[in-house]
Protein backbone atom coordinates (compact mmCIF):
# COMPACT_ATOMS: atom_id res chain seq x y z
CA UNK A 1 0.00 0.00 0.00
CA UNK A 2 1.35 3.32 -1.40
CA UNK A 3 2.10 6.18 0.99
CA UNK A 4 -0.51 9.41 0.07
CA UNK A 5 1.50 12.58 0.30
CA UNK A 6 0.34 15.22 2.75
CA UNK A 7 -0.22 18.32 0.92
CA UNK A 8 1.78 21.42 1.41
CA UNK A 9 -0.43 24.51 2.77
CA UNK A 10 -0.15 26.44 -0.46
CA UNK A 11 1.93 30.07 2.35
CA UNK A 12 4.33 27.14 3.42
CA UNK A 13 5.71 27.14 -0.51
CA UNK A 14 9.25 28.55 -0.87
CA UNK A 15 7.91 30.45 -4.16
CA UNK A 16 9.82 32.91 -6.48
CA UNK A 17 8.62 36.35 -6.75
CA UNK A 18 7.24 38.00 -9.85
CA UNK A 19 8.66 41.40 -10.82
CA UNK A 20 5.46 43.44 -11.38
CA UNK A 21 6.26 46.46 -11.68
CA UNK A 22 9.49 46.60 -14.27
CA UNK A 23 8.52 47.04 -17.75
CA UNK A 24 7.81 44.27 -20.25
CA UNK A 25 11.10 42.62 -20.87
CA UNK A 26 11.38 42.20 -17.31
CA UNK A 27 8.43 40.98 -16.19
CA UNK A 28 9.07 38.30 -19.36
CA UNK A 29 12.34 37.21 -17.71
CA UNK A 30 11.09 37.11 -14.30
CA UNK A 31 8.29 34.53 -15.66
CA UNK A 32 10.46 33.06 -16.95
CA UNK A 33 13.04 32.69 -14.07
CA UNK A 34 10.03 31.71 -11.64
CA UNK A 35 8.31 29.16 -13.88
CA UNK A 36 12.01 27.50 -14.33
CA UNK A 37 11.69 27.13 -10.42
CA UNK A 38 8.03 26.05 -9.44
CA UNK A 39 4.41 26.49 -11.49
CA UNK A 40 3.11 28.94 -8.65
CA UNK A 41 4.83 32.29 -7.98
CA UNK A 42 3.80 34.84 -6.03
CA UNK A 43 1.93 37.55 -7.14
CA UNK A 44 0.65 41.37 -6.99
CA UNK A 45 -2.52 39.67 -5.29
CA UNK A 46 -1.71 35.98 -3.86
CA UNK A 47 -0.37 33.50 -6.06
CA UNK A 48 0.14 33.25 -9.84
CA UNK A 49 -0.17 30.19 -11.79
CA UNK A 50 2.56 30.67 -14.99
CA UNK A 51 2.37 27.31 -16.82
CA UNK A 52 0.39 26.15 -19.72
CA UNK A 53 -0.84 22.91 -18.47
CA UNK A 54 -1.98 24.25 -14.32
CA UNK A 55 -2.91 27.14 -15.90
CA UNK A 56 -5.97 24.64 -18.43
CA UNK A 57 -6.15 22.63 -15.17
CA UNK A 58 -7.11 25.78 -12.92
CA UNK A 59 -9.37 27.03 -15.51
CA UNK A 60 -11.37 23.34 -15.98
CA UNK A 61 -11.59 22.62 -12.90
CA UNK A 62 -14.95 23.61 -11.48
CA UNK A 63 -14.41 24.46 -7.80
CA UNK A 64 -11.95 27.72 -8.27
CA UNK A 65 -14.61 30.26 -8.91
CA UNK A 66 -14.19 33.31 -11.35
CA UNK A 67 -13.34 36.48 -8.90
CA UNK A 68 -15.46 38.45 -11.47
CA UNK A 69 -18.66 37.82 -8.78
CA UNK A 70 -15.83 39.74 -6.10
CA UNK A 71 -15.18 42.96 -8.22
CA UNK A 72 -17.72 44.85 -6.40
CA UNK A 73 -17.14 43.68 -3.14
CA UNK A 74 -12.91 43.73 -3.52
CA UNK A 75 -13.54 47.09 -4.88
CA UNK A 76 -14.27 48.76 -1.47
CA UNK A 77 -17.17 50.32 -2.75
CA UNK A 78 -20.27 50.48 -0.32
CA UNK A 79 -23.27 52.73 -1.72
CA UNK A 80 -26.18 50.14 -1.32
CA UNK A 81 -28.23 51.48 -4.49
CA UNK A 82 -24.80 50.31 -6.19
CA UNK A 83 -24.69 47.00 -4.38
CA UNK A 84 -28.44 46.00 -4.35
CA UNK A 85 -28.82 47.37 -8.10
CA UNK A 86 -26.36 44.31 -9.26
CA UNK A 87 -27.40 41.71 -10.94
CA UNK A 88 -25.69 38.23 -11.85
CA UNK A 89 -24.65 37.51 -15.54
CA UNK A 90 -23.04 34.54 -17.17
CA UNK A 91 -19.53 35.56 -16.29
CA UNK A 92 -20.29 35.66 -12.45
CA UNK A 93 -22.41 32.78 -11.87
CA UNK A 94 -21.62 29.21 -11.34
CA UNK A 95 -22.36 25.82 -10.91
CA UNK A 96 -25.60 24.68 -11.91
CA UNK A 97 -27.15 28.28 -12.49
CA UNK A 98 -24.19 28.80 -15.37
CA UNK A 99 -24.10 25.66 -16.59
CA UNK A 100 -28.48 26.28 -17.14
CA UNK A 101 -27.49 30.00 -18.94
CA UNK A 102 -24.62 28.49 -21.31
CA UNK A 103 -26.81 25.36 -22.33
CA UNK A 104 -29.17 28.08 -23.39
CA UNK A 105 -27.52 30.39 -25.15
CA UNK A 106 -24.50 28.92 -26.35
CA UNK A 107 -26.35 28.02 -29.83
CA UNK A 108 -26.68 31.72 -30.43
CA UNK A 109 -23.27 31.90 -30.30
CA UNK A 110 -22.04 29.52 -32.79
CA UNK A 111 -19.34 29.75 -35.49
CA UNK A 112 -21.95 29.25 -37.84
CA UNK A 113 -24.27 32.56 -36.50
CA UNK A 114 -20.77 34.88 -36.79
CA UNK A 115 -20.05 33.50 -39.93
CA UNK A 116 -23.67 35.42 -40.88
CA UNK A 117 -22.09 39.04 -39.85
CA UNK A 118 -18.85 38.31 -42.08
CA UNK A 119 -20.07 40.10 -44.97
CA UNK A 120 -21.30 42.77 -43.17
CA UNK A 121 -17.79 43.07 -41.01
CA UNK A 122 -15.83 43.66 -44.14
CA UNK A 123 -18.40 46.66 -45.19
CA UNK A 124 -17.71 48.23 -41.79
CA UNK A 125 -13.83 47.81 -41.82
CA UNK A 126 -13.71 48.71 -45.60
CA UNK A 127 -15.92 51.96 -44.64
CA UNK A 128 -13.65 52.78 -42.13
CA UNK A 129 -10.22 52.30 -43.82
CA UNK A 130 -11.84 54.65 -46.66
CA UNK A 131 -11.75 57.53 -44.34
CA UNK A 132 -8.08 57.94 -43.72
CA UNK A 133 -6.76 55.78 -46.51
CA UNK A 134 -5.85 58.84 -48.75
CA UNK A 135 -3.99 60.35 -45.00
CA UNK A 136 -1.68 57.78 -45.52
CA UNK A 137 -1.87 58.33 -41.74
CA UNK A 138 -4.25 57.94 -38.38
CA UNK A 139 -4.64 57.30 -35.08
CA UNK A 140 -5.80 53.76 -35.31
CA UNK A 141 -7.75 53.16 -32.23
CA UNK A 142 -9.54 56.47 -32.78
CA UNK A 143 -10.03 55.47 -36.42
CA UNK A 144 -10.69 52.27 -36.75
CA UNK A 145 -10.53 50.00 -33.57
CA UNK A 146 -13.02 52.24 -30.96
CA UNK A 147 -16.21 52.26 -34.24
CA UNK A 148 -15.41 48.76 -35.58
CA UNK A 149 -17.06 46.34 -33.32
CA UNK A 150 -20.13 48.06 -32.50
CA UNK A 151 -22.40 48.42 -35.90
CA UNK A 152 -21.41 44.76 -35.55
CA UNK A 153 -22.66 44.50 -32.19
CA UNK A 154 -25.79 46.47 -33.27
CA UNK A 155 -26.52 44.57 -36.42
CA UNK A 156 -25.93 41.02 -34.13
CA UNK A 157 -28.72 42.38 -31.98
CA UNK A 158 -30.67 43.84 -34.36
CA UNK A 159 -30.26 47.48 -32.59
CA UNK A 160 -30.25 50.45 -35.13
CA UNK A 161 -26.92 51.14 -36.59
CA UNK A 162 -27.42 55.15 -35.47
CA UNK A 163 -27.33 53.78 -31.83
CA UNK A 164 -23.33 52.50 -31.95
CA UNK A 165 -22.37 55.41 -30.36
CA UNK A 166 -24.60 54.43 -27.37
CA UNK A 167 -23.42 51.20 -27.18
CA UNK A 168 -19.78 52.37 -27.31
CA UNK A 169 -20.15 54.80 -24.22
CA UNK A 170 -21.88 51.69 -22.58
CA UNK A 171 -19.66 49.25 -23.20
CA UNK A 172 -16.51 51.60 -21.73
CA UNK A 173 -18.65 52.54 -18.56
CA UNK A 174 -19.79 49.20 -17.74
CA UNK A 175 -15.87 47.77 -18.03
CA UNK A 176 -15.29 50.36 -15.50
CA UNK A 177 -16.50 47.73 -12.88
CA UNK A 178 -13.70 45.43 -13.22
CA UNK A 179 -10.84 48.33 -12.84
CA UNK A 180 -8.79 48.84 -10.28
CA UNK A 181 -10.27 52.53 -9.48
CA UNK A 182 -14.50 51.69 -9.58
CA UNK A 183 -14.43 53.66 -6.17
CA UNK A 184 -14.03 56.49 -8.46
CA UNK A 185 -16.24 55.77 -11.10
CA UNK A 186 -18.81 53.15 -10.13
CA UNK A 187 -21.82 55.80 -10.45
CA UNK A 188 -20.80 55.87 -14.11
CA UNK A 189 -21.44 52.29 -14.40
CA UNK A 190 -24.65 52.52 -12.14
CA UNK A 191 -25.73 55.25 -14.89
CA UNK A 192 -24.99 52.89 -18.06
CA UNK A 193 -26.14 49.70 -16.20
CA UNK A 194 -29.60 51.79 -16.04
CA UNK A 195 -29.68 53.22 -19.68
CA UNK A 196 -28.75 49.98 -20.77
CA UNK A 197 -31.81 48.22 -19.01
CA UNK A 198 -34.52 50.76 -20.47
CA UNK A 199 -33.01 50.48 -24.07
CA UNK A 200 -32.89 46.76 -23.86
CA UNK A 201 -36.46 46.43 -22.32
CA UNK A 202 -37.62 48.32 -24.99
CA UNK A 203 -35.83 46.33 -27.63
CA UNK A 204 -36.99 42.95 -26.40
CA UNK A 205 -40.63 44.01 -26.39
CA UNK A 206 -40.22 44.96 -30.15
CA UNK A 207 -38.59 41.70 -31.11
CA UNK A 208 -41.39 39.45 -28.85
CA UNK A 209 -43.81 41.39 -31.54
CA UNK A 210 -41.65 41.75 -34.02
CA UNK A 211 -39.15 38.73 -34.46
CA UNK A 212 -36.14 39.02 -36.74
CA UNK A 213 -32.93 37.37 -37.84
CA UNK A 214 -30.93 38.58 -35.18
CA UNK A 215 -29.17 37.20 -31.44
CA UNK A 216 -31.91 39.34 -29.78
CA UNK A 217 -35.10 36.93 -31.15
CA UNK A 218 -32.54 33.59 -31.18
CA UNK A 219 -32.16 34.43 -27.53
CA UNK A 220 -35.87 35.23 -26.62
CA UNK A 221 -36.61 32.33 -28.30
CA UNK A 222 -34.10 29.84 -26.58
CA UNK A 223 -35.77 26.90 -25.05
CA UNK A 224 -34.90 23.39 -23.84
CA UNK A 225 -37.10 20.94 -22.08
CA UNK A 226 -39.48 24.26 -21.39
CA UNK A 227 -37.13 26.74 -20.02
CA UNK A 228 -36.17 29.93 -21.26
CA UNK A 229 -34.55 32.96 -19.85
CA UNK A 230 -36.28 35.52 -17.94
CA UNK A 231 -36.68 38.88 -18.52
CA UNK A 232 -33.65 39.86 -16.15
CA UNK A 233 -31.69 36.78 -17.62
CA UNK A 234 -32.22 38.50 -20.97
CA UNK A 235 -30.80 42.05 -20.15
CA UNK A 236 -27.99 40.55 -18.19
CA UNK A 237 -27.03 38.53 -21.98
CA UNK A 238 -27.76 41.67 -23.47
CA UNK A 239 -25.51 43.22 -21.04
CA UNK A 240 -22.54 40.22 -21.57
CA UNK A 241 -22.63 40.93 -25.52
CA UNK A 242 -21.87 44.49 -25.16
CA UNK A 243 -19.36 44.13 -22.96
CA UNK A 244 -17.69 41.23 -24.10
CA UNK A 245 -18.27 41.93 -27.49
CA UNK A 246 -16.46 45.72 -27.98
CA UNK A 247 -13.74 46.18 -25.62
CA UNK A 248 -12.25 43.09 -25.88
CA UNK A 249 -12.75 43.32 -29.86
CA UNK A 250 -11.21 46.82 -30.31
CA UNK A 251 -8.25 46.37 -27.99
CA UNK A 252 -7.35 42.98 -29.48
CA UNK A 253 -7.20 44.95 -33.22
CA UNK A 254 -5.20 47.50 -31.48
CA UNK A 255 -2.84 45.28 -30.15
CA UNK A 256 -2.34 42.71 -33.30
CA UNK A 257 -1.76 46.03 -35.39
CA UNK A 258 0.57 47.19 -32.78
CA UNK A 259 2.43 44.01 -32.86
CA UNK A 260 2.51 43.66 -36.91
CA UNK A 261 3.74 47.13 -37.29
CA UNK A 262 7.04 45.73 -35.98
CA UNK A 263 6.86 43.07 -38.84
CA UNK A 264 6.17 44.71 -41.99
CA UNK A 265 7.57 41.42 -43.87
CA UNK A 266 4.71 39.72 -41.99
CA UNK A 267 2.13 42.62 -42.69
CA UNK A 268 2.97 42.11 -46.12
CA UNK A 269 2.36 38.26 -46.00
CA UNK A 270 -0.55 38.73 -44.81
CA UNK A 271 -1.67 41.01 -47.52
CA UNK A 272 -0.08 38.72 -50.61
CA UNK A 273 -1.96 36.05 -48.65
CA UNK A 274 -4.99 36.88 -46.88
CA UNK A 275 -5.99 33.23 -45.97
CA UNK A 276 -3.57 33.54 -43.48
CA UNK A 277 -5.74 35.77 -41.54
CA UNK A 278 -6.90 32.73 -38.85
CA UNK A 279 -3.23 32.18 -38.01
CA UNK A 280 -2.59 35.40 -37.49
CA UNK A 281 -5.37 36.21 -35.38
CA UNK A 282 -4.15 33.38 -32.91
CA UNK A 283 -0.74 34.25 -33.31
CA UNK A 284 -1.61 37.69 -32.58
CA UNK A 285 -3.87 36.98 -29.20
CA UNK A 286 -0.92 34.65 -27.96
CA UNK A 287 1.82 36.80 -28.59
CA UNK A 288 0.38 39.86 -27.31
CA UNK A 289 -3.72 39.46 -25.87
CA UNK A 290 -6.13 42.16 -25.22
CA UNK A 291 -6.87 40.00 -22.22
CA UNK A 292 -3.71 38.41 -19.96
CA UNK A 293 -5.08 37.05 -17.37
CA UNK A 294 -7.78 35.96 -15.16
CA UNK A 295 -8.32 35.34 -11.27
CA UNK A 296 -9.72 32.83 -9.41
CA UNK A 297 -10.32 31.95 -6.07
CA UNK A 298 -11.08 28.38 -4.06
CA UNK A 299 -14.62 27.72 -3.47
CA UNK A 300 -13.85 24.91 -1.06
CA UNK A 301 -10.08 23.47 0.37
CA UNK A 302 -8.44 22.73 -3.02
CA UNK A 303 -5.56 20.19 -3.15
CA UNK A 304 -3.64 20.47 -6.63
CA UNK A 305 -0.33 18.98 -7.34
CA UNK A 306 0.08 18.23 -3.87
CA UNK A 307 -0.34 21.73 -2.56
CA UNK A 308 -3.30 22.50 -0.30
CA UNK A 309 -5.06 25.80 -1.27
CA UNK A 310 -7.37 26.86 1.34
CA UNK A 311 -11.38 28.01 0.67
CA UNK A 312 -10.98 31.43 -0.19
CA UNK A 313 -7.42 31.58 -1.37
CA UNK A 314 -6.96 33.70 -4.72
CA UNK A 315 -4.58 32.92 -7.84
CA UNK A 316 -4.41 34.87 -10.75
CA UNK A 317 -4.02 32.94 -13.56
CA UNK A 318 -1.40 34.19 -16.41
CA UNK A 319 -2.19 33.43 -19.72
CA UNK A 320 0.23 35.71 -21.10
CA UNK A 321 2.10 33.62 -19.36
CA UNK A 322 0.65 30.48 -20.20
CA UNK A 323 0.71 31.79 -24.17
CA UNK A 324 4.73 32.12 -23.78
CA UNK A 325 5.24 28.60 -21.83
CA UNK A 326 7.99 26.74 -24.25
CA UNK A 327 6.46 23.21 -23.04
CA UNK A 328 3.57 24.66 -24.84
CA UNK A 329 4.91 26.31 -27.80
CA UNK A 330 8.67 25.71 -29.46
CA UNK A 331 10.40 28.99 -29.88
CA UNK A 332 7.36 30.84 -27.99
CA UNK A 333 9.40 34.22 -27.71
CA UNK A 334 8.96 34.47 -32.22
CA UNK A 335 6.50 36.56 -33.80
CA UNK A 336 5.22 34.04 -36.59
CA UNK A 337 1.84 34.02 -38.59
CA UNK A 338 2.13 30.92 -40.17
CA UNK A 339 3.30 29.36 -36.98
CA UNK A 340 1.91 25.72 -37.94
CA UNK A 341 -0.60 24.96 -35.27
CA UNK A 342 0.35 22.66 -32.23
CA UNK A 343 -2.59 21.31 -30.85
CA UNK A 344 -2.64 23.28 -27.52
CA UNK A 345 -4.95 26.53 -28.65
CA UNK A 346 -3.78 30.12 -27.23
CA UNK A 347 -5.46 31.04 -23.87
CA UNK A 348 -6.42 34.45 -24.26
CA UNK A 349 -10.18 33.30 -24.88
CA UNK A 350 -9.36 31.30 -21.55
CA UNK A 351 -10.57 27.90 -20.97
CA UNK A 352 -13.13 25.78 -18.74
CA UNK A 353 -16.45 26.69 -18.35
CA UNK A 354 -16.15 30.59 -18.33
CA UNK A 355 -13.77 29.76 -22.20
CA UNK A 356 -15.33 33.35 -23.75
CA UNK A 357 -18.72 32.85 -25.23
CA UNK A 358 -18.61 35.18 -27.85
CA UNK A 359 -15.04 33.83 -29.39
CA UNK A 360 -16.41 32.88 -32.70
CA UNK A 361 -17.40 36.30 -33.46
CA UNK A 362 -14.20 37.46 -32.14
CA UNK A 363 -12.50 35.15 -34.24
CA UNK A 364 -14.58 36.35 -37.38
CA UNK A 365 -13.94 40.01 -36.92
CA UNK A 366 -10.22 39.88 -36.45
CA UNK A 367 -9.96 37.53 -39.66
CA UNK A 368 -11.78 40.01 -41.69
CA UNK A 369 -9.90 43.43 -40.73
CA UNK A 370 -6.56 41.86 -40.42
CA UNK A 371 -6.08 41.24 -44.26
CA UNK A 372 -8.42 44.37 -45.44
CA UNK A 373 -6.13 46.43 -43.40
CA UNK A 374 -3.04 44.36 -44.84
CA UNK A 375 -4.23 45.32 -48.18
CA UNK A 376 -5.38 48.89 -47.64
CA UNK A 377 -2.54 50.02 -45.63
CA UNK A 378 0.65 48.75 -47.35
CA UNK A 379 4.26 49.76 -46.13
CA UNK A 380 2.28 49.75 -42.04
CA UNK A 381 4.82 51.59 -39.54
CA UNK A 382 4.32 53.26 -36.66
CA UNK A 383 4.45 56.63 -36.59
CA UNK A 384 5.17 58.24 -32.91
CA UNK A 385 5.00 56.25 -29.84
CA UNK A 386 2.59 53.82 -28.56
CA UNK A 387 0.44 54.74 -25.59
CA UNK A 388 -0.64 52.13 -23.64
CA UNK A 389 -3.59 51.55 -21.09
CA UNK A 390 -2.74 51.51 -17.34
CA UNK A 391 -2.18 47.63 -16.14
CA UNK A 392 -5.22 47.98 -13.52
CA UNK A 393 -7.58 48.02 -16.87
CA UNK A 394 -9.70 44.83 -17.46
CA UNK A 395 -9.12 44.24 -21.24
CA UNK A 396 -5.43 46.35 -22.26
CA UNK A 397 -4.21 47.19 -25.16
CA UNK A 398 -3.26 50.63 -26.81
CA UNK A 399 -4.94 54.21 -26.10
CA UNK A 400 -3.00 55.44 -28.91
CA UNK A 401 -1.66 54.10 -32.07
CA UNK A 402 -0.46 56.69 -34.68
CA UNK A 403 0.11 54.83 -37.95
CA UNK A 404 1.35 56.09 -41.62
CA UNK A 405 1.00 53.94 -44.44
CA UNK A 406 1.40 54.42 -48.16
CA UNK A 407 -2.25 56.31 -49.11
CA UNK A 408 -5.11 55.82 -51.49
CA UNK A 409 -5.38 51.95 -51.30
Amino acid sequence: MTDVPTPTPVHELDLPVLDVDSGREARVRSVEQARSQHWLAKGLIGYTVTSYDDVVALLRDKRWYSAASLAVELSGVSDPEFTAGRRETILTVEGEVHTRLRRLVAPAFSPRAADRLRPYMREVINGLVDAVAADGRCEFVSAVCEPYPIPIICELLGAPKQDWRLFSRWAADLLRIFDFDLGANYRLVMQASRELDAYSTALIEQRRNRPAEDLLTDLIAAEEAGDRLSHDELLSMVNAVIVGGTDTTRNQLACSVALLARYPEQWRLLAEQPELAPRAVEETMRFLGAIRGTARFASEDIVYRDVLFPKGSFVAISTWAANRDPAAWPDPETFDITREPTGQPQLTFGSGIHYCLGASLARAELQEALPILARRMPDLALDGEITWKPDGVAIWGPASLPIRFTPGS
